[in-house]
């Protein structure tokens, strides 16, 4: 029986989390990983299988067959958490109320993820016996990648920040974000998480680990510049990499998880894709 389950998306956040859980947990434990596909009738009118063409149902596949390659003595419960869009209008009031006072379209979306994700209904997909059941999570607690990108450079606006004013441009952008993260994040996700009697866990926002990298120098934790280090064959491996959150895509690779660390960073295309399907207020 899984003990615990992680918000899974497929991307370097919550697959770092996958890969480090591994780690740390006995393997004969599993580890079910919730990946949540929603269906947007804008989108997927001539589409056979409205969820398999979701941003998120396609990285998640590909990061778990990574995980099963690197750690293969590790049993992963890939549960495939299938949204029909009448689903969606059919508890969206009852997200809004939970995550108040935020009220903004990108708040909703987070919110129907973590939503779904939660309540830990989907489907297990056999491909040995090719066969599929129904399957619900008995995972108590969540781990979520949340705090990474406020902690290591991992949205545009860094970027954009680093370009226009520098290391010192980047570093007052790192702390807004890590300043509002509470307010803007944790209460909204708790909320949501909760209702569903689950706990959420933030690996990111540990306090050692947090300690450490508020104090750590920031070119030592994303690289929105040239790099210079010079590898064998002339190049930078360094440079392969996107430069957002450039010490967990090295850390990513390090243990095996060569396609996770050169993902690139596509969250709110992922978050528009849900946005899509829903009307206007």
């Amino acid at each position: 029986m899984s003990k615990i389950a992680i918000l899974f998306s497929g991307g370097l956040d919550c697959s770092l989390v996958a890969r480090v859980s591994h780690e740390l947990l006995p393997f004969h434990e599993t580890i079910d990983l919730l990946n949540v596909a929603f269906e947007n009738p804008r989108i997927h009118s001539n589409t056979l299988s409205p969820f398999q063409v979701c941003p998120d149902r396609v990285t998640g596949l590909q990061s778990v067959e990574e995980l099963r390659r690197v750690c293969p003595e590790r049993t992963w419960r890939f549960v495939e958490i299938d949204v029909p869009y009448s689903e969606t209008m059919k508890n969206r009031q009852t997200i809004i109320e939970l995550m108040r006072p935020h009220d903004t379209e990108m708040d909703l979306s987070i919110a129907l993820a973590l939503y779904f994700a939660a309540r830990g209904i989907g489907t297990l997909h056999d491909a040995d016996t090719a066969t599929s059941r129904a399957y619900r999570t008995p995972a108590r607690v969540l781990l979520s990648g949340l705090g990474a990108d406020e902690l290591f450079g991992g949205y545009q606006r860094h970027a954009t920040a680093f370009a226009r004013s520098g290391f010192e441009g980047l570093l007052e952008e790192l702390d807004l974000d890590i300043s509002r993260i509470g307010k803007r994040n944790l209460g909204r996700d708790d909320r949501v998480i909760s209702h569903w009697g689950r706990e959420v866990r933030y690996p990111y926002l540990d306090e050692a680990l947090f300690a450490w990298a508020m104090s750590a120098p920031v070119w030592q934790k994303c690289g929105f510049w040239k790099s210079e280090w010079p590898q064998p064959n002339g190049k930078c491996e360094a440079d392969l990499l996107e430069p957002g959150k450039k010490l967990l895509r090295l850390l990513a690779y390090k243990l095996g998880m060569h396609q996770v660390a050169k993902e690139k960073k596509r969250a709110v295309g992922s978050l528009i894709w849900t946005c899509g399907c829903l009307p206007e207020s």
